[in-house]
């Protein structure tokens, strides 16, 4: 039989195995919701850090409480807690039962509840009890949802559904949980940060000192719009592109003869006919030098054949022999002279005894 929970109510517990899990609604803007377990003294306080079993933590030194990793369910997500009562020291007098939310607060969280199970019966058997847990304002950023408390010999739950602002932090701070701002940031939120997460703070500048002199101030790049402002530079006499014309160089030989000199112009082309250019009259080449023969011309080369074998024909086609001269006829042969004693053999048996 399922136990339908209101707030401040409280069952006796017939077993000491218990699972408690929490579940709730996915979303995108649901914030993710992790379940803890405080071990508190009779002073309503934890003896050491190690009674605090979260996410960071995940297993008592007596292996007696246990934080289970998250599951999806047809339900929802859920995050789970189990206890084995029994075995627990005498100076343990409660276990609560927290939630925390990482990434917004609890008024954000849709479905949000407590289901206690026997964690010694079958795994598809029905929960204890169910506590439906409703935060009072919404900002709580943790929730203490539920308790299970010592009556005795036995053992008891009480659902509570009271709620922290201060997060993990303050209900951790409020149980004995030594908490320092460098070491308590992963237990405030219930994970754990990487250890490159955060960048090494870089080192202030050094303020310039008065001794040294101040860098001088490097020349700005006009801008494209000033570029465009300032006057065209008219190029320099002699050029098209704003160069200085090239200095003459002297020729080894004497002065370069100028191919526009109007001396070697011919008279029309003074006169602004036609181009105005002459080209150079060709030269007769040098005489050879003393004792210098000529090579004799080469003969061009003509193919023979090799072996006085005929040539294959060009293109495949049969080359026609022309006759050089009147060769006369052979003579003809002379006709041939039946043989008057010759007779033909017999042509079968068939014209044998005739």
């Amino acid at each position: 039989m399922t136990h339908a929970m209101l707030k401040g109510s409280n069952i006796p517990l017939e077993t000491t195995a218990i699972r408690a899990v929490l579940r709730w609604t996915p979303g995108t803007d649901v914030p993710d919701v992790d379940a803890s377990a405080l071990l508190l003294a009779g002073d309503d306080r934890v003896r050491s850090d190690e009674d605090f079993v979260f996410y960071n933590q995940p297993r008592h030194p007596s292996g007696l409480v246990r934080h289970l990793p998250k599951k999806r369910m047809p339900e929802g997500l859920t995050d789970t807690i189990e206890a084995e009562l029994s075995g627990l020291e005498a100076g343990v007098r409660r276990v609560v039962l927290a939630a925390s939310a990482d990434g917004g607060p609890f008024g954000r969280v849709r479905d949000l509840s407590l289901l206690l199970y026997d964690a010694s019966a079958a795994a598809d058997a029905d929960p204890i009890a169910i506590f439906e847990v409703q935060p009072e304002t919404g900002a709580e950023t943790a929730l203490i949802c539920g308790e299970l408390y010592r009556r005795e010999d036995s053992w008891k739950f009480r659902a509570l559904g009271q709620g922290y602002e201060t997060g993990l932090v303050g209900l951790a701070t409020e149980y004995g949980i030594s908490v320092d701002d460098g070491e308590g940031a992963g237990a405030a939120s219930g994970r754990e940060e990487p250890a490159d997460a955060t960048e090494p703070p870089s080192a202030p500048a050094a303020p310039p000192s008065a001794a040294s002199p101040a860098p001088p101030p490097s020349s700005p790049t006009p801008s494209q719009a000033e570029t465009q402002a300032l006057p065209p530079q008219a190029p320099a006499p002699g050029t098209g592109y704003g160069y200085p014309p090239p200095h003459p160089q002297p020729h080894p030989q004497g002065p370069t003869p100028d191919p526009w000199d109007p001396q070697r112009m011919t008279p029309a082309a003074a006169q602004g006919d036609g181009y105005g250019y002459v080209p150079p009259q060709p030269t007769s080449p040098p005489p050879p030098p003393p004792g210098y023969q000529q090579a004799p011309p080469q003969q061009p080369y003509a193919p023979q054949p090799s072996y006085a074998y005929p040539q294959p024909p060009a293109y495949g086609y049969p080359q026609q022999v022309q006759p050089t001269g009147a060769v006369p006829p052979p003579p003809p042969l002379p006709a041939p002279v039946p043989d008057p004693n010759f007779t033909l053999p017999p042509q079968g048996p068939q014209f044998q005894n005739r």
